[in-house]
């Protein structure tokens, strides 16, 4: 699904992606498993496999990861609140997103505009026009930069850039790694 034209199969020709026609786009990044673009106006366009979380949809892997430490504690390794299905009162389970074969359109929390985006072998990053750097996905080797090795199926913003008042001005992601360019706030 990470070319976006809503199968599974192989394109032997490249193939104008008609979900998109006609949405002027700046930026575009393919990573292992899915894909990201982002239009002129920093809206983010998201598609492909699902499994680490990568395309912020609900995932079941993370959801099973949440039940199994929501059990064992009370509460996820992170602190955070049980959501989703792994919260044991919700009787009905929460939709899970394994593929996501068209561009599905992604909001940031307050509602940022993007600039930039890169997408690892399955995580995505994304810096807004403000200098703020956004993760999401597959965690394990601490690619996220949030302090830990925790997947997360939700766009999280770095605190670290917040808390040493840096403005990031670009980023790219490896497989299994974030590299992420940034100044002083106020410097360029």
């Amino acid at each position: 699904g990470q070319l976006g034209h809503g199968t599974l199969e192989a394109e032997q020709e490249p193939r104008l992606l008609e979900a998109l026609q006609g949405l002027p786009m700046a930026e575009v990044a393919a990573g292992g498993w899915h894909s990201v673009c982002v239009s002129e106006t920093g809206d983010i366009y998201i598609w492909g496999w699902n499994e680490s979380g990568q395309l912020a949809l609900p995932t079941r892997s993370l959801a099973e990861e949440e039940k199994t430490v929501a059990g064992a504690s009370g509460l996820p390794q992170d602190g955070s609140e049980v959501t989703g299905a792994a919260r044991p009162e919700d009787t009905t389970p929460a939709p899970f997103i394994s593929v996501q074969p068209f561009p599905a359109l992604l909001d940031l929390p307050l509602d940022s505009d993007v600039v930039k985006a890169s997408c690892g072998s399955r995580h995505t990053a994304v810096v807004t026009r403000t200098g703020e750097l956004y993760t999401w996905g597959w965690g394990k080797y601490g690619q996220l930069g949030h302090k830990g090795t925790s997947s997360l199926d939700r766009p999280c913003r770095v605190e670290y850039f917040v808390d040493k008042q840096l403005q990031v001005q670009a980023v790219t992601c490896g497989p299994w790694n974030t590299y992420v360019y940034a100044v002083e706030k106020g410097k360029r």
